[in-house]
């Protein structure tokens, strides 16, 4: 192993052991173990597990649920991982490029004799690193020493940097206090690697190019045309190529990270929970269900379902943040719940009880005109239908009734389609809500008005020139995106389009499937609705990527063989192929992915082969901030503002005030996303309290980021300042950057900001 900085001594005076035995410790995860099992018949259980490499005290517990003998706790296990000569590394986290930091890395001797050490840092091409201070070939650590080397590093590599330290013990010849130095039995040599994130400047943007392609007896093909706009920031562009042999691929693939935006909520957590449901069933259907992915969906599921109860009330209803925020039960995300717990007792044990308690409250709701009552907040006003949001609402939960399901005699129901019934002779319906009542009409078997909403909807659709239909709302917010990219479609655009498409495929089995009309409208939306993924299966949002992904998640399974021969995929630059990738049934599901070579560039994916295959191109480059029309007023300042004082070096306060100025009377909930500058994190308390101030409704704290989750934005200013310390000393300080964006729609604004003793201290973009 190449060594850094050492100045080499006499051979005579240190002598390297022959066999050396070495420890490399590489595996520090940020939580251990926390999973679930199922015992079955057995009364015990063995579960295999790899100890961290973190030199610390462990604490184990179990607990256990039995509907025979109810819930077990098992007593505390304590262990510490130990080794009485070890090296670590002192770093932080993350950096932006351009940063400098001092790398420590301290060795210890717990041994019962004095030891005579060398410490190393391994050469690499992706930093420069410096020693602090002259460093000796070896040093002496007697009993319960310890010694600390630091370099200056300077990352030159974006991405995560790898760190490798080496502490070895020498057999020497010199004294080391008033003793010959030993050299341990076993681990006579510690190697410890560590990473470093070392991010560009600015905030990064994501693209997405989605194109399904279905070959034949000719080759079909789509150019891919990267481009990038000129405020990004030098060397931030990167890109990936990805083939899936199903349209699910990718959801089954990522199920828990599907949501590209913060899941802190109660209505997020069903987002993340439903799709987990509707793969099982596609995955059940179809005969591709391994052991693996079910134990995987089952344990999303269960988690899922425990978290969710976090956001029940005591009347039976679920609200997006629970019962503590002193807000009313939430009709439509009770109804959201009811359905998807009904829907998950197929695969995992749920509470009766809490079936009951939520279909009595939705009971309770239900007026004489076999309408719903609204209650709660509905963070989305654009899923609010735009004339009579209660006829809208009725729709959805009548939805959510029949997909349990309950049958059309069951008394809520009968009363709640006559309430739909009654509403669609009276009244021209918006289309999002027509969209609602085709689908529910279509579970209820009435296929008169589900033909007749279809032929209505047929009349408002968008036709695209590339075999595309969808249907958009009369009003839209354009998204914020280089205009060579098309941007991915509104969340109530996905919506509703998903709806229409459910309606298409719940119809009688002769239309949904035989039906030309039918099936040409069906394979339009899907095309268009492909188009609208995020790399990781998701969509814009939450209630799009659900009610999207159960749609396609039956689409897929409608159209599904195990007969289909293999496809192969090319992808082409200059016409030289980059890479090639084969698809069969045995691969289908596999994500199969390649980094494109540069960026901007010109590519081309061609199929050849009977299957159709969903190929997807995900561009990620970094921008600055600077001023736009933006929907958003965001000013951003730190108390101090100026490097005054000693604290100031230590500790400092971030002000943001932060109105919404669009077109809407309000925003929906919004999110606001703090990244510290390197080297300082979050004061809990301090951020914890700003739970208590309206309209903030949750923070989220990690390492690097504060997010609060805002029930809305209006035109009035919103007062937000919380405290920040310093735990490593970084220099040439880069700004960080405040986003706050609207959860449903593509509104947002960023702003950068700098510490008060940054040498980077620029103030706000």
């Amino acid at each position: 192993m190449e060594r850094g900085f050492a100045v080499p001594l006499a051979a005579a005076d240190f002598k390297m052991e022959d066999a050396m035995e070495t420890s490399v410790r590489s595996f520090f995860p940020e939580t251990w173990i926390w999973s679930l099992k199922s015992l079955g018949s057995k009364t015990e259980l063995t579960l295999p597990v790899t100890v961290p490499d973190t030199i610390t005290d462990w604490r184990a517990g179990a607990f256990c649920l039995s509907p025979a003998v109810g819930f077990g706790l098992a007593q505390t296990t304590f262990f510490k991982a130990f080794q009485p000569f070890f090296v670590d590394l002192t770093m932080p986290y993350s950096v932006i490029r351009g940063e400098a930091f001092t790398l420590k890395a301290t060795v210890y001797n717990y041994l019962k004799r004095p030891i005579q050490v060398s410490l190393s840092l391994l050469l690499s091409p992706d930093y420069d690193a410096t020693p602090t201070d002259k460093q000796q070939a070896s040093y002496c650590l007697p009993v319960d020493g310890r010694k600390t080397v630091s370099w200056n590093i300077i990352p030159k590599s974006l991405g995560e940097v790898n760190f490798t330290v080496t502490a070895e013990a020498l057999k020497s010849t010199q004294l080391c206090g008033n003793e010959i130095p030993e050299v341990p039995a076993k681990g006579q040599r510690d190697i410890i690697i560590k990473t470093l994130l070392v991010e560009p400047e600015g905030i990064e943007k994501e693209a997405v190019i989605n194109n399904l392609l279905c070959g034949a007896q000719d080759s079909q093909s789509t150019a891919i045309s990267l481009k990038v706009p000129e405020n990004i920031v030098e060397k931030s562009a990167r890109a990936f190529f990805c083939v899936l042999g199903d349209i699910l691929s990718s959801a089954i693939q990522n199920v828990q990270q599907l949501l590209r935006l913060p899941s802190g909520c109660g209505e997020q957590n069903m987002a993340l929970l439903a799709p987990n449901i509707y793969i099982l069933d596609y995955l059940n259907h179809t005969d591709q269900l391994t052991e693996e992915t079910k134990s995987k969906a089952i344990s999303y599921l269960v988690s899922g379902y425990q978290r969710q109860l976090n956001y029940k009330h005591a009347d039976g209803s679920y609200s997006t943040f629970g019962e503590w925020n002193n807000q009313p039960g939430d009709v439509w995300l009770t109804a959201f719940v009811l359905k998807s717990f009904s829907q998950m007792k197929r695969y995992i044990p749920v509470e009766e009880r809490q079936l009951i308690d939520a279909q009595t409250f939705l009971a309770l709701k239900q007026k004489s005109s076999g309408c719903f009552q609204s209650t709660g907040t509905l963070l989305n006003n654009a899923l609010k239908g735009g004339v009579d949001d209660e006829i809208t609402l009725s729709a959805y939960i009548t939805i959510a009734l029949l997909e349990m399901p309950l049958p059309v005699t069951h008394s809520v129901v009968r009363n709640a389609l006559f309430c739909l019934e009654t509403a669609y002779q009276q009244k021209e319906l918006p289309v999002y809500t027509q969209a609602l009542f085709g689908y529910a009409f279509a579970l209820a078997h009435k296929e008169d008005k589900v033909a007749a909403i279809l032929e209505s909807l047929q009349g408002k659709a968008v036709k695209g020139d590339d075999g595309t239909l969808h249907w958009e709302r009369p009003v839209k917010t354009e998204a914020k995106q280089p205009s060579y990219y098309q941007p991915l479609a509104p969340s109530a655009e996905v919506e509703m389009t998903s709806y229409v498409l459910l309606t298409c495929l719940n119809r009688h089995p002769a239309i949904a499937i035989l039906a030309k009309d039918n099936l040409e409208m069906i394979t339009k939306i899907v095309r268009w609705l492909t188009r609208q993924q995020n790399p990781s299966g998701g969509f814009s949002s939450t209630q799009d990527t659900v009610v999207a992904l159960h749609a396609l998640s039956l689409y897929a399974a409608m159209t599904f063989s195990k007969n289909t021969a293999g496809s192969k995929v090319a992808l082409k630059s200059g016409g030289n192929n980059v890479k090639e990738f084969h698809v069969d049934n045995a691969n289908r599901l596999l994500f199969q992915c390649e980094a494109l070579p540069s960026v901007p560039g010109e590519y081309a994916a061609v199929v050849t082969g009977e299957s159709c295959i969903y190929v997807q191109t995900t561009l990620k480059y970094n921008v600055l901030p600077h001023p736009e029309d933006d929907p958003f007023a965001l000013i951003v300042n730190t108390i101090p503002e100026t490097c005054v004082g000693v604290k100031a070096h230590k500790e400092f306060n971030i002000a943001i005030n932060v109105s919404y100025i669009g077109q809407r009377p309000a925003s929906n909930m919004a999110i606001i996303n703090i990244k510290m500058v390197s080297g300082f994190a979050p004061n809990k308390p301090s951020v914890k309290k700003l739970e208590k101030q309206a309209p903030i409704q949750r923070v989220d704290i990690t390492a690097t980021n504060v997010v609060l989750y805002l029930e809305k934005l209006t035109n009035a200013t919103e007062h937000i300042s919380f405290m920040v310390e310093r735990n490593f000393e970084i220099q040439n300080q880069r700004p960080a950057f405040v986003e706050v964006f609207d959860y449903y729609v593509a509104e947002s604004a960023e702003v950068s900001y700098s510490a008060p003793c940054s040498t980077a201290n620029v103030g706000n973009a």
